[in-house]
């Protein structure tokens, strides 16, 4: 599975950049042309941070599977989310979990100034997201992943 993610805090417009980029309002199945293909990819759009909405990975996984796309777009909050029941990690631990899956990571965008430790050749930073016109990081972000 090829994983585009984007990392962020509260109030950092994580929800407006995936519902900009692909036209998703929850989740959905969405094609997005990308730059390096022919034609059109399946992917899977999930608007809300993982921890946020209390998804552990494997529900991740298998709720990513049932969708039967080649990749996917969602959003992990960068530290740590605790509720009552159950902690769900930071997202360098989300994204580790997603790598022993086999998942390809194709692009990281964090959006402000916490990545909560990711690592990829393909993280790139958008500090001014949180300020600037969604659009504008959202067009960042398309440049970023190579999507046309």
């Amino acid at each position: 599975m090829d994983a585009y993610i984007l990392i962020g805090n509260a109030n950092t417009r994580k929800t407006s950049v995936i519902r900009s980029l692909s036209g998703c309002f929850n989740r959905s199945v969405r094609e997005i042309q990308l730059q390096s293909s022919a034609r059109p990819v399946r992917f899977y759009a999930r608007v809300g941070a993982l921890q946020a909405t209390r998804t552990t990975v494997d529900d991740f996984v298998a709720e990513v599977a049932r969708a039967r796309c080649d990749a996917v777009l969602f959003s992990l909050a960068p530290t740590l989310h605790h509720t009552d029941l159950m902690d769900y990690p930071d997202a360098q631990t989300y994204v580790a979990a997603l790598r022993a899956h086999g998942w390809r990571i194709k692009g990281v965008a964090v959006l402000g100034q916490d990545g909560g430790g990711v690592r990829a050749s393909n993280l790139r930073q958008h500090v001014l997201a949180p300020t600037q016109p969604v659009n504008v990081t959202a067009r960042d972000v398309r440049a970023q992943f190579g999507w046309v």
